[in-house]
């Protein structure tokens, strides 16, 4: 199980349809139609035989996502909204010092990288501190960039997800 989070807005639903859709090629078109998710969504993805359920909650239900943290891996940033930036450190600091997930993986996502100016990444981890914060946290934390609505960087956050319920599955064994 995964738990994807973020503020409202960011793309998390549009990322799990991409996802879910197989599709992984880069593509301005067709791109699946979203709205605003309001409560929780379960998708099932299938990771060369293995199965991840990703359990997604809407940006509004922020102040329950702790209930949820025992199965949290992912966190996803709008990386085209600036006015997102301080709220976003905010959600993701009470993720990292969470006692629920000590002991495990989180990625953190700067979606909307196709956006026409959008923040670079070395801009978004600067805002955020990123560096001292991954310095300071208990988990493993990777950062990857990416474009929902293009697919630009999706394989990425697959392979994170497989390499991470690979080694979920080795640490149980």
């Amino acid at each position: 199980m995964c738990l994807l989070i973020g503020a409202t807005g960011v793309g998390k639903t549009l990322l799990l349809k991409r996802e879910k859709s197989g599709d992984r090629t880069v593509m301005k078109s067709n791109c699946p139609m979203s709205y605003q998710q309001v409560g929780t969504n379960l998708t099932d993805l299938t990771l060369k035989k293995k199965k991840v359920t990703i359990r997604e909650l809407g940006g509004c239900m922020g102040p329950i996502w702790p209930s949820y943290y025992s199965d949290c891996s992912s966190f996803v940033v709008d990386s085209a909204n600036i006015n997102q930036v301080s709220s976003s450190c905010i959600q993701l600091l009470s993720v990292l010092s969470a006692e629920l997930l000590q002991g495990a993986s989180i990625l953190v996502v700067f979606n909307k990288i196709d956006i026409p100016c959008p923040m670079t990444i070395m801009e978004m981890k600067s805002l955020f501190r990123l560096d001292d914060i991954i310095a300071s946290a208990l988990q493993s934390v990777t950062v990857l960039e990416l474009s929902a609505r293009s697919g630009q960087g999706l394989q990425k956050v697959l392979d994170w997800l497989e390499s991470t319920e690979r080694s979920a599955v080795e640490q149980h064994m």
